[in-house]
């Protein structure tokens, strides 16, 4: 797959983007419809989920489809997977960004709660992922973005646990795909300036200027490492320095630090 002006190559025509009216998900829609893409929007809210493609399809002049799906249960997931199954409306780039933090530590969140992380950070990445890499292999080309964490990294209940379990399975669905034309890239983003963390009722009050990253500098350095066959891609250098440091600190002086951090890692 040769990289094109859009940075993940020239042959792709439509991209399907979960969680796609806010944070990540609403950069990486905005950034595709601006290259002149098509689009297909899946988030739960349908009213705004309709508004946000309205707004792109009249900025951009692309087409943009609204699916109203929630990944927490089995007919949302089934619905998008549907879509990445039809072979007369293929999707060229998937971009798994739906997710959602918890308030609170392991015994502080109902289980129920840790079970609907897992369905949509586990579950439907897995299913979605398997939908759309069938299709794409078979026409020899299409990328899949995994949006993971930088607590991927770190020992942090349930939400890094899920993360990293994405950047393994990234990892090896990349090994598996290999010189089929289908790239497979984890991006693990640090603190980010969305609405993610006001929805999950987290403080990041004390979190330094310098950590922070745009979400469009988010989606664009993880459509560069698409384009430049990286599986897992870090944004940000003050990140990749902060991993590569975690790599060589001690597992249990890195679980503490992880720790006095609180849950304030994000999508």
């Amino acid at each position: 797959m040769t990289a094109g002006p859009t940075g993940y190559g020239a042959a792709m025509t439509t991209a399907l983007i979960t969680g796609a009216t806010a944070g990540i998900g609403a950069a990486f829609a905005r950034r595709l419809a601006s290259d002149g893409h098509a689009l297909v929007l899946v988030a739960r809210q349908s009213p705004r989920l309709d508004e946000t493609a309205r707004r792109l399809r009249e900025e951009f002049g692309v087409d943009v489809e609204a699916l109203p799906a929630d990944l927490a249960g089995e007919e949302g997931i089934a619905a998008v997977e549907a879509r990445l199954a039809d072979r007369e409306a293929p999707v060229d780039l998937l971009v798994n960004n739906a997710g959602f933090g918890q308030r609170g530590g392991f015994l502080k969140v109902p289980v129920e709660d840790e079970l609907a992380m897992l369905r949509v950070h586990v579950e439907a990445v897995l299913r979605l992922t398997s939908a759309a890499a069938v299709s794409m292999r078979e026409r020899g080309r299409g990328g899949i973005v995994n949006v993971a964490s930088v607590a991927a990294f770190f020992a942090r209940g349930t939400y890094g646990a899920s993360k990293a379990w994405v950047v393994s399975f990234s990892r090896g669905v990349a090994q598996d795909l290999a010189g089929s034309g289908v790239r497979i890239t984890a991006v693990c983003p640090g603190f980010t300036r969305t609405e993610f963390h006001e929805r999950a009722g987290m403080d990041v009050s004390g979190v330094g200027r310098p950590l922070w990253l745009s979400a469009q500098e988010v989606v664009d350095t993880a459509l560069r490492d698409v384009a430049r066959g990286r599986v897992v891609s870090i944004p940000g250098w003050q990140y990749r320095t902060l991993v590569g440091l975690g790599r060589l600190t001690p597992s249990r002086l890195a679980e503490r630090i992880s720790s006095r951090s609180g849950r304030k890692y994000r999508d």
